[in-house]
């Protein structure tokens, strides 16, 4: 469960983000703050995941809250949710690590996906020890594979479940067989031999013969 903390001045606003938050599955709101004060009060009394944090507070901007939180709170994240448009204030919330910069007013569709994009990554990084350059690129989203749409894809291959076959790619590090990923998509062994061949042909993976117990061989699929 990810442990959420809202930042923002507006009431009205950090109703409508509380709200927004409802929607989404994995996520649990903590705090709500009011003002720069309060919000370095409830990261130092509650287990915060993620800070929701507004720049233009009554009493310090959120970006100069950065520095101490950093300082403080090192394994907080913060996704920045603000009306600031200047690129100082984005150039600044940058070189303090923020996950993400949200300018309002924000869409509930923006919204979730920002959340959902970071319980992602940070289910990535959680699922791995050690990294390898394959690991970063898909977190940083500059791998060619990330930029795949619906229009590059072959026939029988749809976008959002190949997402998922990578996912669960990425979960299971001693490989997968073709019957391990059908159980996992809910799906026939021919869809999952589809969607684990084609992720052969664009190198996210490569397949190897395993010989079991008895001897027969079993293909099956690793990450690249």
């Amino acid at each position: 469960m990810i442990k959420v903390v809202i930042a923002e001045d507006d009431f009205r606003i950090a109703q409508v983000q509380e709200q927004f938050l409802q929607k989404i599955s994995g996520v649990k709101l903590v705090g709500k703050a009011l003002n720069a004060k309060e919000t370095m009060r409830i990261l130092g009394v509650q287990e915060v995941d993620l800070l929701l944090l507004d720049i233009y507070m009554p009493d310090e901007l959120g970006t100069d809250l950065l520095p101490k939180i950093r300082e403080n709170h090192p394994l907080v994240d913060i996704i920045m949710v603000t009306a600031a448009t200047e690129r100082a204030m984005l150039e600044t919330s940058i070189r303090n690590g923020v996950f993400n910069y949200l300018l309002k007013p924000v869409t509930m569709e923006k919204f979730v996906e920002t959340i959902e994009d970071y319980k992602k990554k940070k289910k990535l990084l959680n699922s791995f020890d050690e990294v390898d350059q394959s690991l970063i690129d898909r977190y940083f989203g500059t791998s060619k594979q990330s930029a795949i749409s619906q229009k590059d894809l072959p026939s029988g291959v749809d976008r959002l479940t190949l997402q998922k076959v990578k996912e669960v790619m990425a979960e299971l590090k001693g490989g997968v067989s073709i019957e391990e990923m059908g159980e996992k998509m809910g799906a026939s062994r021919t869809t999952a031999r589809r969607y684990l061949e084609y992720l052969v042909s664009i190198n996210f993976c490569m397949a190897k013969h395993d010989y079991g117990i008895v001897g027969r061989p079993e293909r099956k699929y690793y990450l690249v």
